[in-house]
């Protein structure tokens, strides 16, 4: 399945709006979701993280619109190489069995989003 790069771009400032809101207001769900404990230190990093995620939804939205690029390919490569890390680091934490199975459903997401977004830079 192919996606514009402003549906692309469009789906994924959603998600990561979504994924702010989440990780700033009930950080303890998605923890518990992965089943890792959340105590005050977690909370405090996973409200930061949040502001980085709503960050990148707002660039994210901003762009959608931007013709092919080295800009826009850069954008599309950044959010290649940090899903790639995100996938990475969350089969790790699996594999250690720091965190649970609820953790495949980023892995997913995250890897997902890599193909998008290759595909995206590679496209004329």
């Amino acid at each position: 399945m192919t996606f514009s790069f402003r549906a692309l771009a469009g789906m994924s400032a959603t998600l990561c709006l979504l994924l702010s809101a989440v990780w700033m207001l009930a950080p303890e769900f998605v923890l518990a979701l992965w089943r890792i404990d959340a105590p005050e230190p977690a909370l405090i990093v996973a409200r930061r993280g949040a502001a980085l995620f709503l960050g990148l939804g707002v660039m994210l939205f901003l762009v959608r619109d931007a013709r092919k690029s080295p800009e826009r390919d850069a954008i599309s490569a950044g959010m290649a190489i940090a899903c790639a890390t995100l996938a990475a680091l969350g089969f790790h934490e699996w594999l250690l069995q720091r965190a649970g199975a609820g953790v495949w459903l980023a892995i997913v997401t995250e890897l997902a989003l890599v193909a998008a977004f290759v595909r995206a830079r590679l496209a004329p």
